[in-house]
């Protein structure tokens, strides 16, 4: 019979709802139970594309004599982390403080307060690998928590306290200069693999915020140095196992150095960040490679990750078939029997593909040589097997389609359709792509529409159902996407959307000593209240809202948003010196708030060939340190949303651009060089 997790819209939750064990969803029902058998609970966490999480499901929670092991002696909860950030960041805490390390699957035993007394991650079925048999840990714990209580208590008391007082990271305003980022970049740059790209070795993630910050410490400091820092990890990711060379996106993550061989989950985020990753790189330097990675990316996530509703999906699974990466897994002769006899012959050569293989005995395509090389040894002419290349790819493709495809996670989260609604936004800007602009149009409708209860954002959804109180990174990554939106259409209904998101996220979410809070103010209170200022696979929430509330200030220039950015970036700051891997995105922050930050009004009729040319010198180069608004000289709707339009006639009847910077304001210009000179 299926478990209580039967009524659950998450799909990894779904995933466990025929298992032997009487799993709970977090909630006041289980939490009430606990306390009045006064049995310690077994919580575990992980998410719908989690390979390992699998692997434990099948050898520890589908064993009737575990699961009897599991629900003669514990309350077991089940968690998806993509849906309760909260309690997967309180919790993942405690696993780190006690092991020294993270991951998923989590496994953390609590007293019936909720309070940790211990945890791992994947416990194996028997003893393995170092690792105890998950039947000797339940007994183990068990007894413990009869025999020596007190113990246990204490020793949770001592643990919720550490996580307490990781809250309270002093305010240093000071370390806000210039030189927090140089040494933030020079610590990077030491972390560099110059061999591979990236930082540090395997298992080698992306580090997308890092990366980032880097691409705007180059466009401040022009070193030439971290401009190849860059382009190398960049082409080495996506000429990598890491880059889906047919369907386009990125998996999660290499276990190698190299790139090679990815964990083949794909995430949403991950495709929002490193497209928009990508597509600054294009901009900085106008190589068509970045944008190419940019469109397959982005086109990947219209055809496979999105809804009809317009909304984004979550995940896609590492496995198919009970199989990790098959799905994306080719031979020769599967190769062979999809292309021509000397277009397969190219196909092999251009992505590696060899008898022997590169992940047991089959092949992760890649490109492990330049074009160049590959076409000489195939005595080609380079375009010609570019040309066969692009048609290789195609059928490949195709043939593909008819493979298992992974599983998806269906749920939207309304963190991470902010990540992607900027991305498309942004690449609509930059590459002039109208489809884009739609897609984040829908993407903003559906989740403006569908997804708040009043004027309090939901964090997910899924088969017409919106549940779960909203967290900080919903609200300012939503609010930063729709601010990224603004600026691609110049709506004001989107401008006005996110300051409402934003005045909400300061009322319910912020933090009188600095900074924000994961939780709001009235949500159910937890052993402690969450306040992430390190990022993880994402940016912090408090990163992402010192951008926002920093660039709505320059929208505004109301003080209350300028005091709380500082707020956030004074608490972050020590964080921001000494962990510079971990706060990519604050050091982002960090760097707007020390900017000539230009502010910059277009007034003009929309369509207009003058308006447009004005937008386009706005929008060309790279330039992260600007905010653009945009509405025609009758438009009394923006004209009254956006104080930044306030008082901007145009001259002439010409379209007409205003740059200011800290109060001072340059004349008013037509012409759009005469702009772009202004913007240099």
């Amino acid at each position: 019979m299926p478990n209580r997790l039967s009524h659950e819209t998450s799909p990894y939750l779904l995933q466990h709802a025929d298992n032997p064990v009487d799993w709970y969803a977090w909630g006041p029902e289980a939490l009430a139970r606990a306390q009045a058998e006064d049995k310690p609970i077994l919580l575990s966490i992980g998410y719908s594309a989690c390979h390992w999480c699998h692997v434990m499901a099948h050898e520890s929670f589908e064993n009737p004599t575990i699961a009897a092991l599991m629900n003669d002696s514990f309350v077991c909860i089940k968690v998806d982390r993509e849906e309760r950030p909260d309690l997967d960041s309180i919790y993942m805490t405690a696993v780190q403080l006690l092991t020294g390390q993270g991951g998923w699957p989590m496994t953390v035993f609590l007293t019936p307060q909720g309070k940790p007394f211990f945890a791992g991650t994947y416990f194996p079925p028997t003893e393995r690998h170092g690792l105890p048999g998950f039947p000797h840990v339940l007994r183990s714990l068990a007894r413990a928590y009869q025999e020596q209580r007190v113990e246990v208590d204490e020793s949770a008391a001592e643990l919720t306290a550490q996580l307490a007082d990781r809250n309270g990271l002093p305010t240093t305003p000071d370390l806000l200069r210039v030189e927090t980022l140089d040494r933030a970049a020079a610590a990077l740059s030491r972390a560099y693999d110059p061999r591979h790209g990236g930082l540090g070795g395997a298992p080698k993630f992306p580090q997308v915020m890092a990366w980032a910050f880097l691409v705007r410490q180059y466009h401040r400091t022009r070193e030439p140095r971290l401009l190849v820092m860059i382009e190398r990890t960049l082409h080495a990711m996506a000429e990598g196992g890491i880059y889906d060379h047919l369907g386009g996106g990125f998996a999660r993550y290499s276990v190698d150095a190299h790139w090679l061989v990815p964990h083949f989950e794909k995430m949403l985020y991950d495709n929002a960040l490193l497209s928009r990753l990508y597509l600054h790189v294009y901009q900085i330097t106008g190589d068509g490679f970045y944008r190419r990675i940019v469109e397959e990316t982005l086109d990947y996530v219209v055809r496979e990750m999105t809804s009809h509703e317009g909304a984004f999906y979550s995940t896609q699974d590492a496995d198919s078939e009970g199989e990790e990466g098959k799905f994306y897994l080719w031979t020769p002769a599967e190769i062979a029997a999809v292309l021509p006899a000397d277009s397969a012959r190219v196909a092999l050569a251009y992505w590696g593909v060899t008898e022997h293989g590169n992940f047991e005995r089959r092949n992760i395509l890649n490109r492990p040589r330049p074009a160049a090389i590959v076409a000489a040894e195939l005595g080609l002419p380079e375009a010609e097997l570019l040309a066969t290349v692009a048609r290789a790819r195609a059928a490949l493709y195709a043939a593909r389609e008819g493979r298992v495809h992974p599983g998806r996670d269906e749920k939207t989260l309304v963190s991470w359709n902010g990540l992607m609604l900027r991305s498309f936004a942004e690449a609509a800007r930059v590459l002039g792509r109208a489809d884009y602009r739609a897609v984040a149009q829908r993407n903003a409708a559906f989740v403006l529409g569908r997804m708040r209860d009043g004027a309090r954002l939901l964090r997910t959804y899924k088969n017409g159902r919106a549940h779960l109180a909203a967290v900080l990174e919903d609200y300012a990554f939503y609010a930063d996407g729709l601010l990224a939106l603004y600026e691609a259409d110049f709506d004001p209904q989107w401008f006005v959307a996110a300051r409402a998101l934003t005045d909400e996220m300061q009322a319910h979410f912020g933090d009188p000593a600095g900074g924000f809070f994961d939780t709001a103010d009235d949500s159910e209170a937890l052993i402690v209240r969450p306040k992430d200022l390190l990022e993880s696979a994402v940016p912090s929430g408090n990163a992402v809202a010192a951008t926002l509330l920093l660039r709505l200030y320059y929208y505004t220039m109301e003080d209350r948003y300028y005091d709380a950015a500082q707020g956030t970036l004074a608490a972050a700051g020590a964080l921001a010196a000494q962990y510079a891997s971990g706060v990519g995105e604050m050091l982002c922050a960090i760097d707007l708030s020390l900017a000539a930050v230009r502010e910059i009004a277009l007034i003009g009729q929309p369509g207009r060939p003058d308006t447009d040319a004005l937008i386009a010198a706005t929008f060309g180069p790279y330039r992260p340190h600007q905010v653009v608004a945009a509405a025609a000289p009758d438009d009394s709707a923006a004209l009254g949303a956006i104080p930044l339009l306030e008082g901007r006639p145009q001259r002439d009847d010409h379209a007409t651009a205003y740059v200011c910077v800290h109060y001072l304001c340059q004349a008013p210009v037509t012409d759009p060089a005469a702009l772009a000179a202004q913007l240099a």
